[in-house]
């Protein structure tokens, strides 16, 4: 039996009724949604979409990266996406830890993670308030682009939008 036997079942019961096969990749509602890995939040759901609705994008944190830059140029540029939504959450787990407290727990498993930047998150409010001006003033994204922010609540299930 292998770790993913479970995962591989679920699969061909889900795949008996796959319905989706006629999407085109695009963003059918223009949304790029930046939002964290935790598994409780259900990105779709939570907006009232489905898929082929948005393009999703996930970190810890639903920080705004290099890398979510350039996914999100990307997305503009060839997948229907003319809005952005940053959507940390409450009770995230890299609000609770620093950059330099993951470094030591890792190395407490012998594995140095000095060369990586965690993007922790000692104030929820202020980094998405950062997030959110790194995407409005990127040189490689329209002007004037609707970017938003809100905060999803993980015990209740409403977004706080953030105004900026």
């Amino acid at each position: 039996m292998s770790a993913f036997d479970d995962l591989l079942t679920a699969n061909e019961k889900f795949s008996a009724t796959f319905t989706n096969a006629g999407l085109t990749g695009r963003a059918a509602c223009g949304l790029a949604l930046v939002t964290c890995m935790d598994s409780r939040i259900d990105p779709l759901g939570l907006l009232g979409l489905k898929p082929g609705d948005a393009k999703i994008l996930r970190n810890a944190g639903a920080r705004v990266t290099d890398d979510v830059l350039r996914t999100l140029v990307l997305a503009v540029n060839l997948l229907g996406v003319e809005r952005v939504l940053v959507m940390p959450h409450t009770d995230c787990g890299v609000t609770k830890v620093t950059d330099e407290e993951v470094h030591a727990i890792a190395a407490r498993r012998g594995v140095d993670t000095r060369s990586l930047d965690f993007h922790t998150v000692p104030d929820q409010d202020a980094a998405l308030r950062h997030d959110l001006v790194r995407i409005r003033t990127s040189p490689f994204l329209p002007p004037g682009m609707p970017v938003g922010g809100a905060i999803y609540d993980v015990r209740t299930g409403k977004l706080m939008p953030v105004e900026t």
